[in-house]
């Protein structure tokens, strides 16, 4: 019987200090591209691949993410009073009705995998998606339906990937590999940040990913790193010892949003993508841009 993927967790406990100060009071994955934060992007991706159960795993001063998917009974009411239909609906659908959100408390910040296996309690024995929302990835079907596709034919764990620049490689986790079929690698080796000189390919692991539960034994037993983190990347080399392990080159655009500068990418692309502002944002465009 093949399993299907219901549950999605979301690590949002870093504390986005790249983005100092606008995040001194507000969660990173609350800051907003055009008019929607990026979480809600992440949540709604997931949505789109049939998720049901959202699993955030939290830190502190992270409530306004708890609060952006509750219902918000004032502010309904008062819209509503008001007349103001379009925008009540807007905030009504934030989440849909049939969409649970769970919140765990990731007490220390100990590193990604970590964040990972804060969530087993809530994810137990069944395949899961782990979607980073620093990421923001513009694809049509979404890239996590992309993925959901790959796992429901392969039943395995999947890295969303995308070459990056030679020269990039120490900033990510980076994949050897050998073709499977269009767009699906087999997984050979995963290092964590590789220098250029080292690195085994510029295949890199960008925010997206597939996990059978196999993964959560691993993370309990990998070593802590540097600063005492545990890395999902050293969970993931281990699982695909006992495991098939899949990189699935995604249809779509990422826009790396723990940066200044790709978050700033992520605006422009958005805002010229959106009905109400596309014409009047493009141009604004022609008198800014000099060639």
């Amino acid at each position: 019987m093949k399993q299907k993927i219901t549950k999605a967790v979301f690590p949002v406990a870093g504390l986005g200090s790249r983005f100092l100060p606008a995040t001194k009071a507000t969660a990173k994955e609350m800051l907003p591209v055009v008019d929607k934060p990026l979480i809600q992007y992440a949540v709604e991706e997931a949505v789109a691949a049939g998720i049901t159960d959202m699993v955030f795993i939290t830190g502190r001063h992270k409530r306004a993410i708890e609060d952006h998917f509750d219902k918000a009974y004032e502010l309904e009411a008062t819209l509503e009073a008001a007349g103001k239909n379009d925008l009540l609906r807007i905030v009504q659908e934030v989440v849909p009705k049939h969409v649970n959100c769970i919140y765990i408390r990731q007490a220390e910040p100990l590193g990604l995998g970590h964040a990972v296996l804060c969530a087993k309690p809530v994810v137990q024995d069944e395949p899961f998606a782990v979607l980073l929302a620093d990421d923001l990835i513009d694809g049509e079907p979404p890239i996590v339906r992309q993925m959901v596709e790959v796992f429901r034919r392969h039943q395995c764990s999947i890295l969303g990937v995308q070459d990056v620049p030679h020269e990039h490689t120490g900033q990510y986790g980076i994949v050897s590999s050998t073709n499977l079929e269009k767009d699906i690698e087999r997984v050979l080796g995963i290092v964590e940040k590789p220098k250029p000189d080292v690195a085994p390919s510029t295949l890199a692991v960008v925010g997206r990913y597939i996990l059978t539960p196999r993964i959560f034994h691993h993370l309990e037993n990998v070593q802590p790193g540097a600063g005492g983190e545990i890395q999902l990347t050293d969970g993931i080399a281990a699982l695909m010892l006992e495991e098939q392990l899949l990189a699935y080159r995604f249809n779509g655009i990422r826009y790396d949003c723990g940066s200044k500068l790709g978050y700033l990418q992520a605006q422009v692309a958005f805002a010229l993508k959106h009905e109400e502002l596309r014409a009047g944002f493009s141009e604004y465009l022609k008198t800014v841009v000099r060639c």
